[in-house]
């Protein structure tokens, strides 16, 4: 895992251009604390920093192959952020073909096999990975995305070729990008729709999910190499679950996997209590222990509070769990000064590239910290709600049918009439945030596809599976990778792997809810290696700290703001936002985290916000 960044210029010789591409690479040194990298051409320059976890001396980038071209030999260069999973037998493949390797890492396997298969080896691949390879032979660059949006990767086309990088920061680091934001960009902030390809930051875009994009001397074209496609389930729910359980033995295998410090990230919920005991069952045929984390708060037994979306805290289960599988536990415990320390917040809102901050982020952050210092590797649950159908709105008739998105029209539903709004109405008015959900949720659903015979019920839970998997899953990948990746924690979601995804995405909604529960294909494919505790456990989100004091003090630092006139106030209301400061209520949270999100932002990186006159 790493960061990745670099620029094509058909118009430029770009040795001259080594301090720029030095400072894009060092945007990126969270990434990648372990060897820093860049490689030139005439017209490109590539940029790396490595966060070492497969053959350690062996897998330095940027990486060159040389292959023959016109009589003589030339040399590809890549730079590679991820991992390949099914490396091996891929390796093992290009041998039979002929080709030979000096290192044991992924990150040659995959250079290799563009070698051999051109922009078709992307089908190949099973993993996460952003990766751009510059092909001399056709004076090309070929940028890749793993087919769930795993990794983040981001482009800005220029007058003669394109900037690329893991992350915005790269991009914006060189001098000929303005950090300018306009309507749009504040509209994918603000809405939850994640708008495949759309960005914040004007003029840049995302390499979209499944997508090959290319650069060349007449301009950039994508090509999609993989879609969640509609098909047939012909499998009765023993064979369905048995094959679910089958996929997860193998994926947990294969994403063991490394020459580092491993561990898996344990909620006590059912997603990662289940790949926390896979994980311990298969590395005990090796006579190792799993290392297991989980987060808490000082305080958060005293102070929870039961509601609709969490009823239980997590630390009972947690703790069920560890003692079943005799894991090598460690809770974090996190407090509100941790949380809402403004020089944590500002590392957030770097990591982010935007305001996007609060006690979810920012425990994130603390917690991937704290593991940062005993494992460089870490298993994740994340994803699995959106696979299997967990959260509260997919099983909430009123919402599921509503034209919006479904976690939107949740919160809608729930929302008080009267609340208080954060931006100044001319901004909000301008921005017309119901106008772009419903262009964005009618582009959305037109992408899906109706099976034959499909009844009109199963139809409508069609279309929620795929806005959860094309859209919700992506916001979430892009938080889980920034918050590691900013202290050099590689997080895999085993659960995102594209052969279980397919699967249980074309089951019938019938068969994911045979037990009346959510999850039921997960929770009968995983039962046996489970306490009960957790397989009779509802759906929990993460947990966030519900001490009264973490509200307060966000109160006291947005009265800061309002004495000071800080500049956030040319967009958030001046009145609403005091009015939210004076009450210090646990209602006005996530409202006095964005006005405070929004100023750090502000601060950062003085965006010149465009709005439409």
């Amino acid at each position: 895992m790493c960061g990745i960044t670099g620029w094509v210029a058909y118009r430029q010789d770009l040795e001259a251009e080594r301090a720029v591409v030095d400072a894009m690479t060092e945007t990126m040194s969270c990434r990648g604390p372990d060897a820093r990298g860049t490689w030139y051409a005439r017209h490109v320059a590539l940029g790396h920093r490595r966060l070492a976890v497969i053959d350690l001396p062996g897998g330095e980038q940027p990486m060159s192959v040389d292959v023959p071209h016109d009589g003589r030999t030339v040399a590809l260069g890549m730079v590679y952020s991820g991992e390949v999973y099914n490396y091996t037998e891929l390796r093992d493949e290009l041998r039979r073909r002929g080709h030979t390797f000096t290192t044991d890492s992924d990150t040659e396997v995959v250079l290799q096999a563009y070698a051999e298969w051109g922009t078709a080896f992307a089908e190949r691949l099973n993993g996460m990975y952003a990766l751009a390879i510059w092909d001399p032979r056709i004076e090309t660059l070929v940028m890749v995305r793993d087919r769930m949006g795993i990794k983040p990767f981001f482009y800005y086309p220029t007058a003669d070729g394109v900037l690329f990088g893991s992350e915005p920061k790269a991009i914006l680091e060189n001098p000929a990008v303005p950090a300018v934001v306009e309507v749009d960009g504040l509209r994918e902030l603000l809405t939850v729709s994640k708008t495949p390809g759309a960005s914040l930051w004007a003029g840049m875009h995302e390499v979209e999910p499944g997508t090959v994009v290319t650069v060349d001397r007449s301009g950039i074209r994508s090509t999609v190499y993989w879609r969640l496609e509609t098909r047939q389930h012909t499998d009765d729910q023993e064979t369905s679950v048995a094959h679910v359980r089958e996929l997860l033995d193998d994926i947990t295998r294969r994403q063991l996997v490394a020459d580092v410090p491993k561990c898996v990230l344990l909620s006590g919920g059912l997603d990662s209590s289940a790949l926390t005991a896979l994980a311990a069952g298969q590395l005990a045929e090796e006579g190792r222990k799993v290392r297991s984390f989980a987060v808490d708060f000082v305080g958060q037994e005293e102070n929870f509070q039961p509601d609709e979306l969490r009823g239980t805290p997590d630390t009972p289960y947690v703790h069920d769990v560890a003692d079943l599988v005799q894991s090598q536990h460690s809770d974090i415990v996190l407090d509100n000064t941790a949380l809402t320390d403004p020089e944590i917040r500002r590392k957030v809102v770097r990591a982010n590239d935007a305001p996007l901050s609060g006690d979810i982020f920012g425990s994130l952050y603390l917690l991937f910290s704290a593991i940062r210092e005993q494992s460089t590797v870490a298993l994740s649950g994340e994803s699995a709600d959106e696979v299997f159908g967990g959260y509260l709105w997919f099983h909430d008739p009123a919402v599921r049918t509503m034209p919006i998105f479904p976690w939107i029209g949740y919160m809608l539903t729930r929302r008080p009439r009267d609340r208080v709004q954060v931006l100044r109405q001319e901004v909000r008015e301008q921005l017309d945030l119901a106008g772009h959900l419903r262009d964005r949720y009618s582009e959305a659903v037109s992408e899906v596809e109706r099976l034959e015979g499909e009844s009109d019920d199963e139809w409508a839970m069609r279309k929620v599976c795929y806005l959860h998997l094309t859209r919700m899953v992506r916001i979430l990948l892009d938080r889980k990778d920034r918050m590691s990746m900013a202290v050099g924690l590689e997080v895999r979601v085993p659960f995102c792997d594209h052969r279980l995804v397919e699967y249980v995405y074309n089951t019938p909604w019938s068969l994911k809810t045979f037990d009346g529960y959510e999850k039921s294909l997960l929770r009968a494919a995983t039962q046996d290696v489970l306490p009960r505790s957790v397989v009779d456990r509802r759906k929990s989100p993460y947990p966030q700290t519900q001490d009264p004091a973490y509200v307060q003090t966000l109160a006291g630092q947005v009265h800061e703001l309002l004495a000071q006139n800080h500049q956030v106030f040319e967009l958030a209301d001046r009145d609403g936002v005091r009015q939210l400061a004076d009450s210090a209520d646990a209602t006005a949270r996530r409202q006095l985290e964005q006005t405070l999100s929004l100023a750090t932002w502000m601060d950062l990186y003085q965006p010149d916000i465009k709005l439409q006159r």
